[in-house]
Parts: structure tokens; C-alpha cells; sequence
């Protein structure tokens, strides 16, 4: 049986291998496209393989400044970080308290004082 994720794989590999063969094909057999009725003088054939090129350009330009766009977004929206002369004295203070807590816990127990025990009712 195969997953919904293993299905979802093959589907964008076949489109992949799909599109890779087309782009080639129309980049480097242009004249192919006669044999399904698309018109092939040397002007088709000019304007298919600068579409070709252009259009795979103009998606990885976009995509590219959208990433730009994004880690600009992500900078300025961003608080700044501490300074490490902060952190480095939290973390120092940190230490001291456990190195008080510790100390405090192994500290021999204080004498018990005398305590009273209950007095047991009397039986009647």
C-alpha cells in the first residue's frame, strides 16, 4: 500500500520529469511542434525559444527576490538580541543561586527541639 506522502512524491516527480522533457524538446527540437499543427518558420521558432528561456528566468528572478523579500522581513521584524554582557551575567547569577540552594540543603539538620506528643484520650 502506498502513503498519501509517497503518492504526493510520484505525482511531482512525474510532473518534474514531464516538464523536463517538454522544455527540452521546445528548446532544442523546436520544429517537432510541426508534426501537431503549431506553425514552424524560423520566426515561431525564435519566439518559442524565448519564451522558453524567459518565462523559467522570470519564475527563478521572482522567486529569488521572494526569498530576499522574506529574510528582510524576517531582519526587521526581528527584536535584537541581548548583549552577551547580559547573558553572560544571568547566567552567573543563575549559578549563584544554585550554588546557595545547594549549600542550604547540605547544611547538617538543626537539633530537634523537644516536641510534646499528643496526650492519648482516656478510656471512660
Amino acid at each position: 500500500m502506498v502513503s498519501k506522502d509517497q503518492s504526493i512524491g510520484g505525482l511531482i516527480l512525474i510532473i518534474c520529469l514531464v516538464i523536463g522533457i517538454l522544455y527540452v524538446v521546445l528548446l532544442f527540437f523546436p520544429w517537432v511542434l510541426g508534426s501537431i499543427g503549431i506553425s514552424t518558420t524560423d520566426a515561431a521558432i525564435a519566439g518559442i525559444r524565448f519564451w522558453v528561456i524567459a518565462i523559467p528566468v522570470f519564475i527563478a528572478f521572482i522567486a529569488i527576490m521572494a526569498i530576499g523579500g522574506w529574510i528582510g522581513w524576517t531582519m526587521a521584524t526581528t527584536p535584537p538580541p541581548k548583549p552577551i554582557e547580559e547573558i553572560t551575567t544571568e547566567i552567573e547569577e543563575k549559578k549563584e543561586e544554585v550554588t546557595t540552594e545547594t549549600t542550604e540543603e547540605t547544611k547538617p539538620p538543626e537539633e530537634p527541639t523537644e516536641e510534646k506528643k499528643p496526650e492519648r484520650k482516656r478510656k471512660s
